[in-house]
């Protein structure tokens, strides 16, 4: 047995039994993921935002951090004695069986039908203490303790009486729990969606599963890398960006899978062993592979340079997702689809020799179209695109914290409650830190400041006092922002406010300065990695174009859709941003596909409308194929239930989907037959030929151009790419 032979037999093995340990050892770490995921305030936080710095402050303050509740009594005709008496005997109990940083004092309102206790527990700040798990613990308990003897509420039993335990830990508390039911089940439901795609695209019963079962091994490995940073320097992974990594992982690795296994399935046709098909075919797909990876890890990357915490910790940890897919796409599937031959591909076995099966090629007919009035279909395409971007002046405002779920938790209902009952004061307290020094003099200042109702001296230490404002105005309110905004305008420089509301300002002015610095990055990253790839500046302007393009039309039909046909009150202000990364860099993926494709027949000799057209029939499947699966794996998002998450899913859904079959299919090639060799510029194919290409011909019809596995005679008149024929 020659050493070749050897080599095409226990290379496969080797590859298939080093990732069996990589699965095996990233397992053990991979579960541990969900136990370091933190949510807490300043994860998120600007990092250098006045309300972070507040933060910070409160959490080294003697006692430490502490969880802040408002338990809400309230009855519709009014509390009786009963009512009062059972919300006494209830905060007693709360009182001696929880640590409480004062005794509960009741706040009635003025119409008589609410009573509000204001209560709060420090966090212990002790090694190895998870203070999410202590707060969410006290949120708990103190409901358990609520409910006893309350009416028919959230801790009611059919009295009447209303008993919500609301307030900041309340909220955040019961954003935890959404989180806790999210993990399980998006990674449910990516995997069923993925696994139908898979199904219809291939019409086998066994192909299917194994992309499925190798994209599964790269989401394991991911979130074990992901977990090893944690460990090593202390990375922050939120719940949010875990939720992105697995959508990632799931959607841009079953992408490749889809490109690599009908590059080699056309491959099998032509050559007698499954090792040389996959070799020829890992040469010919490779580069857009790496390429259109490397797009996203790059756009992805970019993050980092924001403000914004969760932003630019996302950056890093969904990088990771997209290179251990494409790790696993580029080893650990070729390697099992070799080994397991053409029997996989059952019943549609492509025969070595034969012809795929003759038929219409849908794509064939679009370029065809585009091609032959590229002007008008180029002119229409951007018409439409324009007009649906115009929808951008429908979006709504900021989302409120509390209108952040779909559907509202008991906490929501509760602050809904108090806004009703005290329209004077706002029950969302304004929290400013001061030097000890000028702690009088600050508390003298917030008092005198217009649209204060109520201020207060709290804790004080580490050179800090806490001082606690209530405005008169609701909770993240035009009033209220007027008041937080003057309050910091006021006091000196070296006094913070912060709290709640004042997160929320935080968050929306970072994110509006982060959208100035990154997106330039953005495309400035991408445009680079398309020049170098395509050896050409006019082709990566146009694909870059094109996505910007999507993403403004994106955005358009979230104005049309998120008020007035899903009743969302707000947007998310890091929506523009992240939709904006995901649609340049993953749109982009599908360009240089295309473009790869187009080069590829050019450089064979083929003439520029007939190297698009060519491109676009034999990518057009795989490219549709890949954009349905990135479209519904980030549509899964959709269906979770808060509204960050569904809208950021239907954006990107939409712009992927509006990306596949309008702006690849028409747009960029009625342009590129416009521009015809002009596409290329200044690279050597926009000049015309001297003389004719040796074994070239028309339309890409010459014969194999060495061991970049390009297409050879007969390529006419195989199948579509991805068509699963």
């Amino acid at each position: 047995m020659g050493p070749d032979i050897k080599r095409r037999r226990l290379l496969p093995w080797a590859v298939v039994g080093l990732w069996v340990v990589v699965i095996a050892v990233a397992a053990m770490f991979a579960g541990k993921l969900g136990d370091v995921q933190r949510d807490e305030a300043v994860d998120y936080l600007p990092a250098s935002a006045d309300s972070t710095h507040v933060e910070k402050v409160r959490q080294a303050l003697p006692g430490g951090e502490t969880t802040d509740l408002i338990v809400v009594y309230h009855r519709d005709g009014g509390l009786t004695a009963a009512d009062r008496t059972t919300a006494e005997e209830q905060l007693a109990r709360v009182a001696a069986e929880q640590k409480l940083t004062a005794p509960p004092k009741g706040i009635p309102s003025e119409d008589g039908t609410l009573l509000m206790y204001p209560i709060a527990s420090a966090v212990p700040d002790e090694p190895g203490i998870d203070k999410e798990a202590v707060q969410i613990a006290f949120v708990e308990d103190v409901r358990a303790l609520t409910t006893e003897g309350g009416g028919s509420g959230a801790g009611g039993g059919g009295s009447g009486l209303d008993i919500e335990v609301a307030g900041s830990g309340a909220v955040q508390s019961d954003m935890e729990a959404v989180f806790e039911s999210i993990d399980g089940t998006l990674m449910m439901a990516t995997v069923l969606v993925v696994a139908v795609l898979l199904i219809i695209t291939y019409r086998s019963p066994f192909l299917w599963i194994v992309p499925l079962f190798v994209v599964g091994a790269a989401a394991v490995s991911s979130m074990a890398v992901v977990y090893g940073l944690v460990q090593a320097f202390d990375t922050v992974v939120s719940s949010q960006s875990s939720a992105i990594m697995t959508v990632l992982v799931f959607g841009a690795g079953t992408d490749y899978a889809l490109l690599l296994v009908a590059r080699y399935r056309e491959e099998l046709r032509r050559v007698p062993q499954p090792y040389d098909a996959m070799r020829i075919a890992l040469r010919g797909c490779g580069p857009a592979v790496l390429a259109s990876s490397g797009t996203v890890a790059a756009g992805l990357l970019c993050l980092m340079a924001a403000d914004l915490n969760s932003s630019s910790g996302m950056g890093p940890i969904a990088a990771i997702g997209v290179v251990c897919a494409l790790i696993a796409m580029l080893t650990l599937l070729p390697a099992i689809l070799v080994l397991l031959g053409r029997r996989v591909f059952w019943p549609l076995i492509p025969v070595h020799g034969s012809e795929g099966k003759q038929r219409r090629s849908f794509f064939a007919a679009m370029g065809t179209s585009a091609a032959r009035r590229p002007v008008a279909v180029l002119a229409t395409g951007l018409v439409v695109l324009g007009a649906l971007a115009l929808g951008v002046l429908n979006l709504p405002g900021a989302l409120k914290q509390e209108d952040g779920f779909i559907d509202k938790p008991e906490s929501v209902v509760g602050m809904a409650r108090l806004a009703d009952a005290f329209p004077e004061q706002s029950a969302q307290p304004i929290s400013i830190m001061a030097p000890d020094g000028r702690a009088d003099a600050a508390l003298d200042t917030a008092r005198s400041v217009s649209g204060v109702a109520e201020a207060e001296q709290g804790r004080s230490g580490g050179g800090w006092t806490e001082i606690t404002v209530y405005a008169k105005d609701a909770p993240e309110s035009a009033g209220e922002t007027a008041t937080i905004e003057r309050l910091r305008s006021t006091l000196d420089d070296e006094t913070y406010v912060g709290g709640p509301s004042a997160q929320q300002i935080d968050l929306a002015d970072t994110n509006a300065r982060d959208r100035l610095y990154v997106i330039p990055l953005v495309v400035i990253a991408v445009l680079l990695i398309l020049i170098a790839l395509l050896r050409s500046l006019v082709a990566p302007l146009m694909l870059v174009f094109a996505v910007v393009v999507v993403w403004g039309a994106s955005m358009g039909i979230g104005g049309l859709v998120f008020g007035p046909l899903l009743g969302f009150t707000g947007m998310d202000p890091g929506l523009a941003l992240l939709s904006f990364v995901f649609l340049v860099a993953l749109g982009v993926d599908y360009g240089i596909f295309l473009m790869h494709r187009m080069r590829e027949e050019a450089l064979k000799g083929a003439e520029p409308e007939a190297a698009a057209l060519t491109a676009l029939r034999t990518t057009g499947g795989v490219i549709a194929s890949a954009g349905v699966v990135l479209a519904a794996t980030f549509g899964v998002l959709a269906g979770l239930p808060l509204v960050m998450l569904v809208e950021m899913g239907l954006l990107v859904a939409v712009g992927v989907l509006l990306d596949t079959f309008l702006v690849r299919t028409y747009l960029v090639t009625s342009a590129s037959v416009l521009l015809g060799r002009k596409v290329w510029w200044p690279g050597a194919l926009s000049k015309p030929p001297t003389a004719p290409r040796s074994g070239g011909g028309q339309g890409g019809q010459g014969g194999r151009s060495g061991p970049g596995g390009q297409d050879g005679p007969g390529d006419r008149e195989r199948e579509p790419v991805g068509t699963g024929a």
